[in-house]
């Protein structure tokens, strides 16, 4: 549980320096106090269902696309997939297949 706690708020921070908002941003638009938003970006509290679906309507972001984004990280730390930047390049395929 502390792993999807992490990439959580990795994935919610990531999407708010996108957008270029400060934390004060975006708790003003989610009505939820910066301390709290600070402590779920960094994976030290966790965000109910109406805390997150508050977080992602001030990042613009449906919650469909924050979950795929967790489960992705969560996977690529699991060893489960394989991040796009490592994927072998058609010619290291080629290579290894000769």
């Amino acid at each position: 549980m502390a792993l999807f706690r992490r990439m959580l708020g990795d994935v919610l921070r990531e999407r708010r320096s996108e957008l270029g908002l400060t934390l004060r941003e975006v708790s003003g638009v989610a009505r939820v106090s910066l301390g709290y938003i600070s402590e779920i970006e960094r994976g030290q509290k966790e965000a109910s269902s109406e805390l997150l679906a508050s977080l992602c309507d001030a990042l613009e972001v449906p919650l469909s696309q924050v979950l795929r984004d967790v489960a992705d990280a969560v996977a690529v730390e699991e060893g489960a997939l394989i991040p796009i930047g490592q994927l072998p390049t058609s010619d290291q395929v080629v290579a290894s297949a000769a």
